[in-house]
């Protein structure tokens, strides 16, 4: 570790990182020492930390500047980073809430209405596609979902955290590092080619996971839009609910939430209302969050890169970054939530990746 002096805001902005755990100070009577931890390398034993040392200290980041227009305090920070982690132990919880619910939504109401005599020949084959394609989607939906947090990111494998000095032609500091590099606070390490934090999975999504993540958004979408359409169907045969207008689904909500607090419908059909704007947000979100990775992913470029405003240098083909993502069995990984592509470990491959 380095002996180096301290300006007061550079000690504000420590003392601060600190507490959101990302740093640590320590001083042995020669001088203050700081240190950043949790990165943890490929090659240690499991559960030992390495500790990361700052090579050099440089002035502030920016938004400690006092001319700054952006001037961050550490209550702000800490204020800041306690809702992120807030919101990514939330966001799982409301993703598994929200899966339970459609699952009782379509075993226990949607189908029994729609299909209430599957014993016909005609009815019967009609219920076992509509339960076999929801299943399949959700399955799916599921599958990638674990496979995600299965295979997480990969961390760096490597003793000494580069930071912002005189000498350093690229800018950056403790959270946008050299190479493609990302320190997350959240997870607390540095992560290769990371593209951005998925709250829902609680983990980083890079190079290695991107493939399952993406498979994850576009089934996430259909499982949604299917319960939509099954919904809408729901409440057309249950309470006759017309859908032929077009201004009927805008009006759906408020008039449902007027008449339910008079009392002239069950609070079952005002939930099932609620859930159609809620399938129908999730799955154009995912939709569009799907289209616009695949579109990063094929000009070979991360989301971090991108919000940089960092350009691809030696840009592959398209085809050869999807192949890199998706793998040579793509075609099998459309449909099953299976490995399609053998992941590099090696710190020295992923360096050729960036």
């Amino acid at each position: 570790m380095l002996n180096m002096q301290l300006s007061p805001a550079t000690v504000v902005f420590v003392l601060a990182k600190t507490v959101l755990g990302a740093t640590g100070l320590c001083c042995d009577g020669s001088g203050w020492r700081v240190v950043l931890w949790g990165v943890e390398g490929q090659n240690q034993p499991e559960g030992e930390r390495r500790a990361e040392v700052f090579s050099t200290i440089c002035s502030p980041p920016a938004q400690w500047d006092s001319s700054s227009t952006h001037h961050l305090t550490p209550a702000d920070m800490f204020t800041r980073m306690l809702k992120l982690r807030l919101l990514n132990a939330v966001a799982p919880a409301y993703f598994f809430t929200a899966t339970a619910v459609t699952f009782i939504l379509h075993f226990c109401f949607f189908v029994p209405t729609i299909f209430p005599n599957p014993d016909t020949s005609s009815l019967r084959g009609s219920t076992t596609l509509h339960t076999v394609v929801f299943l399949f989607l959700m399955f799916n939906a599921l599958g990638n979902y674990t496979m995600t947090i299965k295979y997480p990111a990969e961390s760096a494998n490597e003793t000494v955290v580069p930071v912002c000095s005189p000498h350093c032609s690229d800018k950056v500091d403790a959270h946008y590092l050299l190479n493609g590099r990302h320190f997350c606070k959240l997870c607390k390490k540095v992560i290769l080619k990371r593209d951005h934090h998925c709250f829902f999975t609680g983990n980083c999504i890079g190079n290695k996971n991107m493939r399952y993540f993406i498979m994850f958004c576009i089934y996430t979408s259909c499982t949604c839009l299917y319960s939509l359409v099954l919904g809408v169907a729901f409440l057309t045969v249950e309470y006759s609910i017309s859908f032929e207008n077009p201004l009927t689904f805008l009006t759906l909500l408020p008039l449902s939430t007027g008449y339910f607090f008079m009392g002239t419908i069950s609070g079952l059909q005002l939930f099932v209302v609620l859930m159609l704007y809620v399938w129908l947000g999730i799955g154009l979100v995912c939709a569009g969050f799907c289209c616009q990775q695949v579109l990063l992913v094929a000009r070979g470029q991360t989301w971090c890169q991108m919000q940089r405003g960092q350009l691809v240098e030696n840009r592959s083909p398209w085809t050869t970054n999807l192949k890199d993502v998706f793998g040579t069995r793509w075609i099998l990984g459309l449909i099953l939530p299976v490995q399609t592509v053998e992941m590099c470990t090696d710190d020295t491959d992923a360096h050729k990746q960036d």
